[in-house]
């Protein structure tokens, strides 16, 4: 049977470094600095995630560090110059956080971070409670399995199941990621679905199909 997709919980960092919604800007900055990350989940109580705040998020004070806006500036942008004049995680951060579930699968987060363009999301739970954060990084990690251990997973779960007659007339190979099927079959209607099945294969990056249907006798 196909294996089970890999889900966040596979891959995200459990140890996360999040403040507290009275952290100081200071001690945001510091943090970011000693931690080299860019974003930091603001949580309540027993670890509720209730925002984010980014370097986005702080670089108002920055901009406006040596002048105050206009009336104009103000009315074109709130958020930045309210942001300006906070000092607490609880007036800087972006709230609501995106977050995702450990069970989502990998292209949810992926889409949730294109989507709103961000490059973490913390791991909630049912109650929003944090257990841990996902990033892009952790994201292509699947594409570090090696080749052998891909090749291995589509005859496991795509050729055996598919094709039981002609599985030992199919080559599987994996280079740098990409699978290669060859070999003849004997129901060529199978032939899509063996490329859509290898395509879903955790860490595959491209497929060659050169499977053909057997020739009737």
């Amino acid at each position: 049977m196909p294996s089970t997709p890999y889900i966040v919980d596979d891959v995200m960092a459990r140890r996360v470094i999040a403040v507290a919604p009275d952290a100081t800007f200071k001690e945001i900055v510091i943090a970011m600095e000693r931690w080299k990350i860019t974003a930091l989940p603001v949580v309540k109580g027993e670890g509720r995630v209730v925002g984010v705040v980014s370097e986005a998020d702080l670089l108002p004070k920055e901009e406006f560090h040596e002048r105050r806006p206009g009336l104009i500036e103000q009315m074109r942008n709130l958020s930045a110059t309210a942001k300006a004049g906070s000092t607490r995680a609880g007036d800087l951060m972006t709230a609501p956080a995106i977050t995702v579930h450990p069970d989502a699968p990998l292209p949810q987060a992926a889409r949730l971070m294109a989507n709103h363009r961000v490059k973490r999301l913390p791991v909630v739970d049912a109650n929003g409670t944090l257990k841990g954060i996902v990033s892009r990084a952790d994201l292509l990690k699947v594409f570090l399995r090696s080749d052998d251990e891909l090749a291995d997973e589509i005859r496991r779960t795509v050729v055996n199941h598919l094709f039981p007659v002609s599985r030992n007339r199919i080559k599987v190979t994996v280079t740098h990621g990409i699978a290669t099927l060859a070999g003849q079959v004997r129901d060529g209607a199978l032939i899509p679905v063996a490329v859509r099945l290898t395509h879903a294969v955790e860490g595959v990056v491209d497929v060659r199909c050169r499977l053909e249907t057997e020739a009737s006798t």
